[in-house]
């Protein structure tokens, strides 16, 4: 019998951008990520197909890399027609609710649509897409250990019911209720 691998994080996060210079220096000047490396080639080392690509990495804090393919030779970038906007995206977490605030100040500043705060019960959060077409989701963390391990002793509950029924179990409703709503925040 073998075991599982033991994982110590996730090395980076890829995904196709338009144009990488553009990606790059917006990444840069909205969410402040630093340039750190770049590999381009004509052959994917992989698979052997001849197929240039430039392939970036951003340094996003605390040891997690955002990557990037600009891929000329490939058709323009899609999306999954299938799959609603709001379901892909990249959550990237911020201190607490005033940094989460002076983010969206900051990115509506460099005139992009930002929705939110929005509530989700253990965090708030802001929403905006990147020049590709990528959603991309701040978050900060208010939930109380007590919330977490609620959450956690539910999870297996909820999974096994929403897997008999493909409706939403109720058992964490709490979750999108606002007190701030409510009044009671």
């Amino acid at each position: 019998m073998t075991t599982a691998p033991a994982l110590k994080r996730i090395h980076h996060v890829a995904y196709r951008c338009k144009d990488a210079k553009e990606t790059v220096e917006w990444y840069g000047r909205v969410l402040g990520m630093d340039y750190t490396t770049a590999f381009a080639e004509n052959t994917v080392p992989s698979t052997g197909e001849d197929d240039p690509y430039m392939h970036i990495f951003l340094d996003c804090g605390g040891g997690n890399v955002l990557a990037f393919f600009e891929l000329p030779g490939q058709p323009a970038m899609g999306k999954d027609p299938n799959t609603p906007a709001w379901v892909q995206h990249l959550a990237f977490e911020v201190e607490d609710e005033a940094a989460l605030l002076a983010a969206k100040a900051h990115i509506e500043a460099q005139g992009i649509e930002v929705l939110g705060p929005t509530y989700h019960g253990i965090f708030r959060s802001i929403y905006f897409f990147d020049p590709n077409g990528h959603r991309l989701e701040l978050a900060c963390n208010i939930g109380t250990s007590e919330q977490h391990a609620e959450l956690r002793a539910l999870a297996p509950v909820m999974l096994n019911e929403w897997a008999a029924t493909k409706r939403a179990p109720r058992h964490a409703a709490w979750l999108h209720e606002d007190p701030a709503e409510r009044g009671d925040a």
